[in-house]
């Protein structure tokens, strides 16, 4: 991604209150970016969320892309962590649960990151797509490994690791993705919810990945 020199040398001296206004900058702008995408959001109406001026914000950011990539990047790195914990020398049940857990937490918590990055994707990511194709790429291509290591060794059964990365993905983001129609057929008590979906999501998928 393209990143500022300048602005980058001064972000490594940024003062306490200059990192808060940093991250009320990206919260702000992960709503208006989230809700009308990058063409339809306006440095105007993310000064306005994020409580600040226009100006005072441009002394951060000094357009507009520059602060939608900073909030993707953000989101990609909340995602990516999870990932990037699953452990060769760990139990597949123990890695593939925790992971499940911590990533529809984060669609309970987070759908505003989770539809900003689908919007992104749904356009192309035109925006995304060299990172996509560099950073995500490795690690999916580390984590299939890991997955080929466990097969063949008996712990989980032999299936292409891509697909099986591609249906974890799936079965977690869909919570955010599509929140307005999973509120439509299950209206009511979201921790209850997200608590079913955290039973049956890896009920369903390990009874076909782990030996019998």
């Amino acid at each position: 991604m393209e990143i500022n020199t300048a602005r980058a040398s001064r972000t490594k001296k940024r003062t306490r209150i200059q990192a808060r206004n940093h991250q009320r900058i990206l919260d702000a702008a992960l709503e208006e970016f989230s809700s009308h995408g990058f063409r339809g959001a306006t440095v105007d109406q993310i000064a306005e969320a994020a409580g600040m001026s226009k100006p005072n914000l441009l002394y951060y950011f000094g357009r507009k892309r520059e602060i939608y990539l900073a909030v993707l990047r953000r989101t990609l790195e909340m995602w990516l962590a999870p990932f990037e914990e699953i452990r060769a020398d760990g139990d597949p049940e123990t890695e593939i649960r925790r992971y499940i857990t911590r990533k529809l937490e984060f669609s309970k918590t987070r759908p505003a990151e989770s539809r900003l990055f689908l919007n992104e994707i749904t356009q192309g990511a035109p925006m995304l797509l060299r990172v996509l194709q560099t950073r995500l790429r490795g690690l999916v291509e580390e984590k299939a490994r890991i997955f080929e290591k466990w097969a063949a060794d008996g712990r989980i059964a032999s299936l292409d690791p891509y697909h099986l990365v591609f249906m974890l993905w799936a079965m977690t983001q869909h919570y955010a993705d599509f929140e307005a129609q999973i509120d439509a057929v299950l209206p009511g008590d979201r921790e209850a919810l997200f608590g079913k979906a955290n039973e049956v999501v890896p009920a369903i998928l390990l009874r076909g990945l782990l030996p019998r």
